[in-house]
């Protein structure tokens, strides 16, 4: 029921138990009597609206109070559902940060292997490059295996592709061993020669001559042979090779 036909029925109840009276014994009372319920009448009307307006007030009061509760519900679950949202968040952040540090350190490492390197080669300073580096060592790993017909090539290749290399004396020399282990003495001879002649103080030059007179002797070049190792004697005295050279000559061989 609505609150306005409520308190209309209350109104018409309250005139009817008031008027009722006065209109079964009109007589009885007079005008003053007759005004003074009729405000007797209003005061209670009054006090009953003054109610009534009190319990419409609690009631909006605790609806308002319930919406708010429902409101405060729902804020807390979406507070809840960001707090989730922003920890996944961070959770990524932080992983995508490890994997820009593991690849910048990666990078780094990269980079590094393919600067050049300063380095000792032969007794002499030297900046390598990563590639002339890997070149080399892929040459004398075939040599290492017993692969010369393949170790071969690979120290030419690398001549070829670097002339201006701290290794080139070393190719040079390992060239010719790798033509000398597969019997081959002409070109062990050139290869060897060539050592000599570009690079007289290479630490593996003695040893060149000594094997450009071993394979002159295998050919029966006995003249050249000798000549090789006097000569070996007089440029690089006191070495091994030229000990060697010595008990060469002095056998006979």
């Amino acid at each position: 029921m609505k609150l306005s036909s409520f308190r209309t029925s209350i109104l018409v109840a309250a005139l009817f138990t008031a008027l009722a009276p006065g209109v079964a014994s009109a007589g009885i009372f007079d005008d003053d009597e007759a005004r003074k319920a009729i405000l007797d009448l209003r005061a209670k009307l009054d006090a009953v609206n003054v109610r009534l307006d009190k319990t419409d007030d609690l009631k909006a009061n605790k609806s308002t109070a319930l919406d708010l509760a429902n409101e405060n519900e729902q804020l807390r679950a979406e507070i809840a559902k960001l707090r989730g949202q922003i920890e996944v968040l961070s959770n990524d952040i932080a992983n995508t940060q490890r994997r820009q540090q593991d690849f910048y350190v990666d990078l780094d490492n990269r980079l590094r292997k393919m600067e050049p390197k300063r380095m000792t080669v032969d007794g002499k300073d030297a900046v390598v490059e990563v590639s002339e580096q890997r070149a080399f060592d892929n040459a004398m790993a075939l040599f290492k295996e017993g692969d010369y017909k393949n170790s071969a090539p690979a120290f030419s290749s690398f001549i070829a592709a670097y002339p201006q290399s701290a290794y080139l004396g070393s190719a040079q020399y390992w060239l010719g061993n790798s033509f000398y282990a597969q019997r081959d003495c002409k070109s062990t001879i050139a290869a060897m020669q060539q050592l000599v002649r570009a690079y007289p103080d290479h630490p593996k030059a003695p040893d060149a001559m000594l094997n450009i007179a071993g394979c002159y002797t295998e050919l029966k070049d006995k003249v050249a042979a000798k000549k090789t190792l006097e000569t070996l004697i007089s440029q690089y005295p006191g070495t091994d090779a030229a000990q060697a050279a010595k008990s060469r000559l002095g056998s006979g061989k």
